[in-house]
């Protein structure tokens, strides 16, 4: 499925392995990693394509279904829980529908997702006429050609603090920073700062071997300062170049995944933006053109912009922190069947009864 500008494979959890690391051994085969053109798998070649959903039953009241994300390195033998993907969330709930893990209602149909990877929750609605969820429409999105259904996904405020660090801003070989986690760890650093316009295209920045090294050691010593020890093999937290806008927009992003430059933003880090530019003192906040008494904020990345509603409370001490949190992405089912993995260099696993995994 496509969900929002992500392209990734979704399974059932009862038909991958239990056990974490012969599930993740069989992802790399049936995405055809390490390879960097994953051309003996379902992998697309590139970080946003390589994505994986694992959805079951949940185990709790306050959620419909549970959503295991895994980020599928193309060309290193890694798979990751570290992180969110707000994109590939999109589908979720038109998979559960389609997988009779909820009924649909005669019009629309609201699933509650427990991302698993954070414990974070999230609502997505979207079209269901007749008891069938429907993929066309006339909502685009930036990044996707042609118009498809609506999802509106809305986020409840985070477990965590919006501040991981604690403070509104951070500095960090020199260069000042803003920590947030509204949903995904994001470090928010205004691209004059290093150097750069923000105004280039993603290939110019990959192509930059210095603000690469700059960019890594930030990363590195944020990861820290955020609470999540070591990220040097971890895909968190995202780094987000800011700049004044170009367009109508509040804010160009350039955003770090961790190494490629994403083509357009994900929705979990384009939360932690709109709540960034928010905070008062923040990093961003002077570069931001924000409407007043709007909660919409048109965030602009290198093919087009993502439109988003964020609001701000404050917690009891005072700290800013994440009210709500909503944005329309668009989904789309591309294939349903069996796939046959490529034989294991180790032991085998497995197979599905049909010879395959659905």
């Amino acid at each position: 499925m496509r969900g929002g500008t992500s392209k990734g494979a979704y399974f059932l959890a009862r038909d991958l392995p239990a056990e974490p690391a012969e599930r993740d051994a069989l992802l790399l085969r049936i995405m055809g990693s390490p390879d960097a053109r994953q051309i003996d798998g379902l992998g697309g070649a590139h970080p946003l394509t390589s994505k994986v959903a694992v959805v079951s039953p949940s185990a709790g009241p306050d959620a419909d279904v549970d959503y295991l994300f895994l980020q599928v390195a193309v060309d290193k033998p890694e798979v990751s829980d570290r992180q969110n993907c707000g994109n590939i969330l999109a589908g979720i709930g038109p998979f559960a529908v389609e997988r009779g893990l909820v009924t649909a209602g005669e019009e629309e149909t609201s699933v509650r997702i427990r991302m698993v990877n954070s414990g974070d929750l999230a609502t997505a609605t979207f079209p269901t006429p007749g008891g069938r969820v429907d993929y066309t429409g006339d909502a685009g999105i930036s990044g996707v050609p042609g118009t498809a259904a609506p999802v509106v996904v809305e986020f409840p405020p985070g477990a965590g603090p919006l501040l991981p660090t604690g403070n509104v801003r951070d500095e960090i070989d020199g260069v000042r920073v803003t920590c947030v986690d509204n949903g995904m760890p994001t470090v928010l650093i205004e691209a004059a700062s290093l150097e750069v316009t923000g105004y280039e295209s993603p290939a110019e920045l990959e192509a930059d071997e210095d603000l690469a090294g700059r960019l890594r050691s930030i990363r590195l010593r944020a990861g820290r300062l955020m609470g999540l020890g070591d990220v040097s093999d971890a895909t968190v937290p995202k780094l987000t170049l800011l700049a004044p806008p170009r367009e109508d927009g509040a804010i160009t992003t350039r955003t770090f995944i961790p190494v490629r430059c994403h083509t357009s933003i994900g929705v979990l880090g384009a939360a932690g933006v709109a709540a960034g530019l928010r905070i008062e003192g923040g990093v961003g906040a002077d570069l931001a053109r924000l409407t007043p008494g709007s909660d919409r904020i048109r965030i602009e990345h290198p093919t087009g912009f993502l439109d988003i509603e964020s609001s701000l409370g404050s917690t009891p001490d005072g700290l800013p922190s994440a009210r709500r949190t909503a944005v329309v992405r668009t989904a789309r089912k591309i294939f349903d069947g069996t796939v046959f993995p490529r034989s294991a260099e180790t032991a085998p696993i497995p197979p599905h009864p049909e010879g395959g995994h659905r």
